[in-house]
This record gives structure tokens, sequence and C-alpha cells, in this order.
């Protein structure tokens, strides 16, 4: 019967946890410790977008990075101005560590100024990105 009650907890357990990460991941946020935090050409290898820039951090064996990288390339097409760039985080760990980027993919969203603005781990929705880019641009 004990056998029974501890199997039962650890469902219950891995059950909360999985529903908790699932709505996690992926979602934009903001961040207070990206206040203020700005990129530049130099820092991601590349120019800014002339209204905002998409800043992808993946690895080789990432497999939601493939799909971020899709998601984030139309939204680049279809929004005039922005610009995305992809950053191997394994090559970049300086960059990584500054940015406490945990996990890949992970997405900033950056201001035409290079300001951060939003953030999303794991691979977010395309309407998410849009939103987001929204709010980059307005300000």
């Amino acid at each position: 019967m004990t056998g029974l009650m501890v199997c039962i907890g650890v469902l219950a357990a891995a059950s909360a946890f999985g529903v908790w990460h699932r709505r996690r991941n992926g979602k934009v946020t903001v961040r207070a410790r990206d206040d203020g935090e700005r990129l530049g050409a130099a820092e991601i290898g590349a120019r800014l977008g002339e209204r905002a820039t998409l800043v992808q951090f993946s690895s080789a064996f990432c497999q939601p990075c493939r799909a971020t990288r899709r998601i984030l390339a139309e939204v680049a097409d279809i929004v005039d101005g922005v610009a995305h760039v992809e950053i191997d985080a394994e090559a970049r760990l300086d960059l990584v560590r500054s940015l406490n980027i945990l996990r890949t993919p992970t997405v900033l969203v950056l201001d035409a100024h290079g300001a951060i603005v939003r953030r999303a781990a794991g691979q977010p929705r395309k309407a998410d990105v849009i939103a987001a880019l929204g709010e980059a641009v307005r300000d």
C-alpha cells in the first residue's frame, strides 16, 4: 500500500510540473533584469533592424530552435524594418552568461536602439512575437 501511495505522489508531482512547464514554455515576458540592457551590432554580430530586432539563441541539436527560426524569419519578412539574428549559444558563451540565457531557444526582442523589451524562453507562438514587436516598435 505504501508503494502505491508513493507512486501516486510521484505521478501527481510530475503532472503538476508538466502543466507548469507547458504554460511557461515560449511565453513572451518582460524581466526587470532586462530593463536598460542594450545590445549593439558588435554584440550580436549583425546590424540592428531599423525598427526592431529578433535575436534568437540556438544550439546545434535543439529541435524547437528550427521551428523558432522559421517563425522569426516569417515575422521578419512580414514586418518592415525588423531583422532576425540567430546566435549559436555554444559559440557565444560570454554573451549567454551576461544575458542569463538558461535554455535554447531563447528569443530577445530589441527595439530600434538595441534595448531588450521582451524575452521568450522556449518556442514562442507567432502571434506572441508579433504582439511583442508591436510593443517594441511603439516605444
